[in-house]
């Protein structure tokens, strides 16, 4: 499967975590629990799943914004990195609660949702397209001894 791809299927379940229990639930083994900022809690609150990886255990993405951080620090405030980094994420402008959204907020916020989906996936196939001309220049340039 592609990235695209994998973050396609990540992308929709994260429709489930509207929900602040199952964002935090995401956190069972995140390195950082107590005399820090970044604790679960913390983390589940400025929106972020954990989505660690085999190099970096620390790995936690929005899910809504799909905005990934890593080399968290313990006194690196979620909500601030959030914010630093992603100043536009619908979620963090949220001005209702998700248990208090009527279903036309739902499905405005939904619909954003997907829409930030969509760019994404497209810009990384067009990335990936870019390596692939990139990839099959080099090789002909090297056969046709063009270099």
């Amino acid at each position: 499967m592609s990235s695209a791809e994998d973050l396609v299927v990540r992308f929709l379940c994260f429709d489930q975590m509207y929900s602040f229990e199952r964002r935090l639930k995401t956190f069972s083994d995140w390195p950082f629990r107590e005399d820090c900022q970044c604790t679960p809690e913390m983390m589940a609150k400025a929106g972020f799943v954990h989505c660690p990886s085999e190099n970096e255990p620390d790995v936690a993405c929005c899910f809504f914004c799909l905005r990934e951080l890593e080399g968290w620090e313990p006194d690196d405030n979620p909500w601030n990195e959030h914010i630093k980094r992603s100043p536009n994420c619908p979620f963090l402008l949220m001005k209702t609660d998700y248990n208090d959204m009527t279903a036309t907020d739902f499905f405005h916020l939904e619909h954003e949702r997907l829409r930030i989906l969509i760019r994404k996936v497209g810009h990384m196939k067009i990335e990936h397209f870019r390596e692939n001309v990139e990839s099959i220049s080099k090789n002909l340039k090297t056969l046709f001894n063009l270099e």
